[in-house]
C-alpha cells in the first residue's frame, strides 16, 4: 500500500491547521452563540449597491474586462485608484508600489515566499494574528514573541530582543505587527511607538510587515499615522484588505511596497494564481470611485461600536472578578485575562456545551504562553445575542473558578 506521507514535502509537513477555522465548524451549531470567528456581520455588506454596480458592469463594454483574467499586478484602473484611497491615510504610493491580491493571507503568504529561508526569525507580538503565525512557519521560520500592552507591542522589548538574537548569530529578517485595533488583542500601537518601530527597522535593516485590516474601523481617539508614512520607503511592506469595509467573499486586499519588493511580490504571485479575479476588483473599483465607500464606513462603524459597548457593558455586569479584557477604540475583538489557574482551552468543552463559543488565547502565542487568554468577536453576533452569550460564558467561568480551588 503506498506510504503516502513519504512523498511530501518538507514544507507541507510544517504546515498546521487553523484552530479558528477547526472552532467555527463546532460553533456553527444550532442555539451556539458564537464569539469565535472574526466575521463581520452581514447587515454590514452594501449588498443592494453591489447589485448596483455588478449590473452597470455586466452591460456596459466593461464586462469583457471584468469576466476575463487580469494582469498580475492587478487591474490598472483599480490600482490607481487604489494609489488615491491610501493616499487619505497619509501613505504615498504609486501604481508601481502596489499589488492587489486574493485577501490578506495571500498577501502574508507572499511575503514567506518572497524573504523566508528555513530558521529565519521574524519577531511577532505575544499575542498574534493566528493566520501570519501559520503562513510564516509554512516556510520554515523562526517565530520569537514580543509582549503587548494596552499601547501595542512594547516596543523597547522589541529592541533589546533583535540586539539579543543578532548576538548569537540568528538571521532577523523582519517584524510582522496589526498596529492598530490588533487581532487578537484589540489594542492599538501609540504614535510615539509606530515612530519608533519605523526608526527600529532602517536601523538594523529589517523588514516591518504592517497589516492593517481594521483601521477604518475606528469608534473613537484620533486617527493615528500608519508605519508606512514614517518610512523610508524601503523598509515598510503595508497590506490591507476590503474584506471588513466591502465584502469578505470578495477575496480582495493589496500591498504597498518599494518597487524592488512589489516586482518580488507579483513574480510570486504569478505562480500562485496568475491574477486576482477581475470581476471583484472591478467592483471594488467603482464602489471607491463613485464614493459609496465613504458613505458606508460610518454605517458599519455604527453598528460595531454599538455591539461593543453591548459587550463590554456585559462583561462588566456578569463576568467575575480576577478577570480581565481589553476596551477597543475600534476593530472586532475584545481580549480576555482569565485569572492564571483557568485553562480557556480546558474550558472550551463546558463551553460549547453551554451553547457559548470563543477563542482560546494560545492559539496566538508562538511561545506557547496565554493558556488562561482568550478572544471574543463582538461584529457577528446578533445585538439581542451578545448578553445572553456573555452571561453563559460568565457562568462557564464561575464553575471553572468554583472547582479550582
Amino acid at each position: 500500500m503506498m506510504k503516502i506521507e513519504d512523498l511530501y514535502s518538507e514544507r507541507v509537513l510544517k504546515m498546521r491547521s487553523s484552530e479558528i477555522r477547526e472552532l467555527l465548524e463546532l460553533s456553527q451549531q444550532p442555539g451556539v452563540i458564537s464569539f469565535a470567528g472574526g466575521l463581520p456581520n452581514p447587515n454590514a455588506f452594501p449588498a443592494d449597491v453591489i447589485n448596483e454596480i455588478i449590473d452597470k458592469i455586466l452591460n456596459s463594454d466593461e464586462a469583457s474586462t471584468a469576466l476575463q483574467y487580469g494582469p498580475t499586478p492587478g487591474l490598472r484602473q483599480f490600482r490607481e485608484e487604489l494609489t488615491r484611497f491610501v493616499a487619505k491615510s497619509h501613505i504615498k504610493a504609486k501604481i508601481e508600489n502596489t499589488l492587489v491580491t486574493v485577501g490578506s493571507q495571500q498577501a502574508l503568504d507572499l511575503v514567506g515566499r518572497v524573504f523566508i529561508d528555513e530558521g529565519d526569525v521574524i519577531l511577532v507580538g505575544l499575542p498574534t494574528y493566528l493566520g501570519a503565525i501559520n503562513a510564516f512557519l509554512a516556510y520554515g521560520a523562526k517565530l520569537v514573541g514580543v509582549p503587548l500592552d494596552e499601547n501595542g507591542l512594547r516596543v523597547d522589548l522589541l529592541e533589546e530582543k533583535i540586539k539579543e538574537l543578532k548576538r548569537k548569530g540568528e538571521k532577523v529578517k523582519m517584524i510582522y505587527t496589526v498596529p492598530t485595533f490588533q487581532n487578537p488583542a484589540g489594542v492599538e500601537l501609540s504614535e510615539d511607538r509606530r515612530k519608533r518601530l519605523a526608526e527600529i527597522a532602517i536601523e538594523h535593516d529589517l523588514l516591518i510587515v504592517e497589516d492593517e485590516p481594521y483601521r477604518m474601523l475606528r469608534f473613537e481617539g484620533k486617527e493615528l499615522y500608519p508605519i508606512k508614512y514614517y518610512d523610508d520607503g524601503q523598509h515598510v511592506i503595508y497590506m490591507a484588505t476590503f474584506s471588513k469595509i466591502l465584502s469578505p467573499g470578495f477575496r480582495l486586499a493589496y500591498v504597498i511596497a518599494s518597487e524592488e519588493i512589489t516586482r518580488k511580490l507579483i513574480i510570486a504571485k504569478q505562480s500562485v494564481d496568475l491574477c486576482t479575479p477581475s470581476f471583484t476588483q472591478m467592483i471594488a473599483y467603482h464602489y471607491i470611485k463613485n464614493g459609496y465607500i465613504e458613505k458606508h464606513i460610518p454605517r458599519i462603524v455604527e453598528m460595531y461600536k454599538r455591539k461593543r459597548d453591548i459587550m463590554l457593558e456585559a462583561m462588566e455586569k456578569y463576568f467575575p472578578d480576577g478577570c480581565k479584557w481589553t476596551k477597543p477604540k475600534g476593530g472586532m475583538f475584545v481580549w480576555v485575562e482569565l485569572p492564571k489557574n483557568v485553562s480557556s482551552i480546558e474550558m472550551l468543552k463546558d463551553a460549547i456545551n453551554e451553547k457559548v463559543a470563543y477563542v482560546h488565547g494560545k492559539a496566538f502565542h508562538v511561545d506557547g504562553s496565554g493558556e488562561n487568554t482568550m478572544r471574543l468577536n463582538f461584529t457577528n453576533p446578533k445585538d439581542e445575542l451578545i448578553e445572553e452569550g456573555i452571561k453563559r460564558l460568565a457562568n462557564v467561568i464561575k464553575k471553572r473558578l468554583a472547582n479550582s480551588h
